[in-house]
């Protein structure tokens, strides 16, 4: 069995994954644009990752944009029986490297088509309509016609499950009205907790939450505070940061980026990092801050 085991699995849509999971984000460019500066390298980071037994990489099309789902498709196609790849639409990228909404059902059929052929799939394990707000806050409002086309396209078999990435609670139970969400993936860490009642809502439905920039937010203080604490463990504020998450619910499962091997295996260790009691005190009166 895999150490990731170690901390649990989740199910994600049909499949029970390792918790931990990799995001492939940092994968492109600088600014996530345009090729990464070693291609060999990028995909070291995959294969590595696969082969500590991460079964969850989270991509998307507009990484890039069709960068990132190229080098999975050459790093790893075929895919492991077990590999859960998670992919998101609603946005593309400016020639400018800017980030534009691409929300319209056309722009959403488009891409679908897109991680098709960039990852070589017939059908995508699951799909996250990205709802455009700013980057820490999803964007209020219905995702009615968006989630419709997702759903449509599932319909079509070109789907196996569908969630949301930058989605507020009204949204949540609106897409899950169109068709049945297995995740959502929005900004939340351990001092950034507009959603803490979601992730416990979320965990009693047994749908995934897939937290992001789980150091994102966090003022000097608290990011001073975090050093502290995870100096007295001997590990980074990372771990630190990634286990609290994994502590906080057994719904959550990870998507930590990074364009390193050795950065990789940091990130992975924190799945058998166990917080005593007094740190996680110590953790929630620095959230209080």
């Amino acid at each position: 069995m895999s150490k990731l085991m170690n901390s649990g699995t989740f199910r994600l849509g049909d499949a029970a994954v390792a918790r931990m999971g990799y995001g492939a984000m940092q994968l492109a460019g600088p600014g996530v644009f345009g090729p990464p500066r070693d291609r060999a390298a990028a995909m070291a980071v995959l294969r590595a990752a696969v082969e500590a037994g991460v079964n969850h990489i989270d991509t998307s099309d507009f990484y890039g944009p069709h960068i990132t789902n190229q080098i999975i498709r050459e790093a790893l196609h075929p895919y492991a029986d077990d590999l859960v790849i998670v992919t998101k639409v609603g946005a593309r990228r400016g020639d400018d490297a800017s980030w534009l909404p691409a929300q319209s059902p056309d722009e959403l059929r488009s891409a679908v088509h897109d991680n098709l052929r960039n990852l070589g799939l017939d059908a995508l394990d699951v799909v996250n309509l990205r709802i455009m707000g700013n980057v820490f806050e999803p964007g209020e409002g219905s995702i009615e016609p968006q989630f419709t086309a997702l759903a449509e396209l599932q319909q079509q078999g070109l789907i196996r499950h569908l969630g949301l990435s930058n989605a507020t609670s009204t949204q949540v139970a609106e897409a899950s009205r169109i068709a049945p969400v297995v995740c959502v993936q929005n900004h939340y860490n351990l001092v950034h907790r507009r959603d803490d009642a979601l992730v416990d809502d979320l965990a009693g439905k047994g749908i995934a939450f897939v937290p992001f920039f789980p150091l994102g937010g966090f003022s000097p203080l608290q990011s001073d505070s975090l050093d502290a604490v995870a100096a007295g463990l001997r590990v980074t504020p990372m771990q630190v940061a990634l286990a609290w998450l994994l502590a906080r619910s057994p719904n959550v499962l990870l998507i930590p980026g990074t364009s390193s091997v050795g950065h990789l295996r940091e990130n992975l260790a924190a799945a058998d990092l166990v917080l005593p009691p007094d740190v996680l005190n110590a953790l929630e009166r620095i959230a209080a801050h």
